[in-house]
């Protein structure tokens, strides 16, 4: 039977898995032929678990007990800044568990963030396997380029979780450049302009035949279409405030609905000029009289409330060529990726910024996971060419890039011979750290080992040395950011360094060499330089998942998955 990787984008308000095949990358669909499943996980109370767009329906009946936007999660601290903001706004209970690790509470059971996301992982599993009439078990999955490695490990761990191999994660930016670029046998520079439901990300790349080069990247994992829903929420709040005296923000079932309806009128404003609706009963007043809410609003309106946000995006792209050391004019090509990239406002400030029209003719929600599926394949080639999709299953594969793009090839006519395909070139990604990976030193500052913007794998050695007699381990802060300050980094956690020789202080010196592979994860090697013995090294990221904990939420969540 042909093997396939999945190629999956596992996106903040939506995810799309896709597979390459003979003729080129296709999305797959579900049973009701859609390629777009909602990142959204509900809790019925019947026991059963409900992922997509079976969970989507549940969310303004059940908002408490429905889980969205977990990306936005996955691998913070319950401490971070960002979970205690969405503490404030979701309607859906989070707590602080062992190791500071962000916990949602549903139905009287705790569940950590990657079992969340594995829940989805596994129904995007189901939707492929129907698909092909196939089991599978490998995935390349996408995660946005500035994604640290607490948050890139948390999502390996989903994956293991959902009972699928992750042979390689790799950054959003760079697999929509590959869906772009592969088999075309351009010479160019491309920027990946990358606006999804909750995260910014922009790569810039030169591309030589199937050769990607990533010259920089930059991004903000908290900025996306979310944070234009809760602006038009905000306003809907406030203006039912000022006519009724009654605050919704007290009122979670209300405010669900209110976030359904405020992403409906941000799409609606994508192409009309005015948007108008109403919730009939969205509270009650004091006598029981029941309140409906009309709310009307011009796309000018929108523009200029979310006008800060889109302002953001071009910081982060003046940052991205400044690291490249490029300038605008040198870029090619304009590639726009995500569903926050539809909303006119958006595309008509990308194309001022950059003098240009961008790149129009790829599908944005769904380049990311091709992209993903190419990368898949890639990695078995060396086993076997591509495989072809039961010729009764190609109905369901769906779609590829743009219109008309990743369907089956026309067959020959009676009497043509049907030419034999050479084997594909396949493609070669050289992607770069987004971040600085720093330790902590004297005086509150941060020491940067692996620089931001460096070619994974990257690598670079220390030594460390005890500062007591007898000294039998060292601990030492690590942290990923640009501050020169430690404490205004992201800390990931502490590395040990324990067994240490019994020596008179200063004398024992320790070797560690600090790698960031290709899945952009950091990896730690330490020995004694004196003696050459591999020392105990053991990375404790704070919010992880540990090896006996992911054992646990396998068996725990496992057999539940598709329930």
């Amino acid at each position: 039977m042909a093997d396939f990787v999945l190629g999956i984008d596992l996106g903040t308000s939506n995810s799309v898995v896709a597979v390459e095949r003979d003729d080129g990358p296709v999305v797959l669909l579900d049973a009701d032929n859609r390629g777009l499943q909602p990142s959204i996980v509900s809790f019925h109370p019947s026991g059963s678990i409900l992922a997509g767009h079976e969970a989507k329906r549940r969310r303004l009946i059940d908002p408490e007990n429905t889980i969205y936007s977990a990306k936005r999660l996955i691998g913070r601290p319950f401490s971070s800044p960002e979970v205690q903001q969405l503490v404030e706004r979701m309607p859906y209970h989070m707590v602080a568990g062992d190791n500071d690790q962000t916990m949602v509470e549903v139905r009287d059971q705790r569940l950590t963030v990657p079992e969340v996301s594995a829940l989805l992982l596994h129904h995007i599993k189901i939707i492929a396997e129907r698909a092909l009439r196939q089991t599978v078990s490998k995935a390349v999955v996408t995660v946005p380029a500035n994604f640290n490695d607490a948050q890139r490990s948390a999502t390996v761990a989903a994956g293991q979780i959902a009972g699928l191999e992750v042979l390689r994660i790799i950054n959003e930016p760079t697999a929509a450049a590959l869906a772009y670029g592969h088999g075309k046998k351009m010479d160019r520079k491309v920027l990946v302009y990358d606006f999804g439901g909750g995260t910014f990300d922009v790569t810039v790349l030169e591309i030589h035949g199937e050769v990607y080069e990533v010259l920089a990247t930059a991004g903000d994992t908290y900025l996306g279409g979310d944070d234009f829903d809760v602006l038009v929420m905000d306003r809907m709040v406030e203006q039912f405030l000022h006519k009724t005296r009654y605050d919704l923000r007290h009122n979670e079932a209300a405010m669900e609905r209110l976030r359904s309806v405020a992403e409906q009128v941000k799409c609606q404003l994508s192409t009309q000029g005015r948007s108008v609706v109403q919730v009939q009963e969205i509270a009650y007043g004091p006598d029981g009289t029941a309140l409906d809410l009309d709310f009307a609003m011009e796309r000018k309106e929108l523009e200029d409330q979310t006008e800060e946000l889109v302002d953001r995006t071009f910081a982060i792209c003046d940052e991205a060529f400044k690291l490249a050391n490029m300038p605008i004019n040198e870029v090619d090509e304009v590639v726009l990726v995500g569903g926050s990239t539809r909303i006119p406002m958006v595309r008509e400030s990308v194309r001022s910024y950059f003098a240009r029209a961008p790149m129009a003719t790829i599908n944005p929600d769904e380049v990311v996971a091709l992209g993903a599926a190419i990368q898949g394949a890639s990695l078995l080639a060396a086993v076997a060419p591509p495989p072809s999709l039961p010729s009764a299953a190609a109905p369901e594969a769906g779609r590829g890039q743009g219109q008309g793009q990743g369907m089956p090839a026309i067959p020959p006519a009676p009497g043509e011979v049907s030419p034999v395909p050479s084997p594909k070139p396949r493609p070669l990604l050289l992607d770069v750290t987004p971040l600085s990976l720093g330790v902590a030193i004297v005086g509150g500052y941060a020491k940067v080992i692996i620089p931001r913007n460096a070619q994974v794998p990257a690598e670079a050695t220390e030594v460390f040395t005890t500062g007591a007699d007898n000294q039998n381990s060292v601990s030492l802060r690590i942290c990923q950011g640009e501050s020169q300050r430690f404490a205004d980094n992201t800390v990931l956690g502490e590395l040990i360094l324990a067994g240490l020789r019994p020596a008179p202080r200063g004398e024992v010196k320790v070797e560690v060499t600090f790698e960031i592979d290709t899945n952009g994860i950091l990896e730690v090697h330490a020995k004694d330089e004196a003696t050459g013995r591999v020392q105990d090294a053991t990375i404790r990221l704070l919010g992880e998942l540990g090896e006996h904990e992911l054992s646990g939420a396998i068996e725990r969540v496992g057999p539940r998955v598709g329930a």
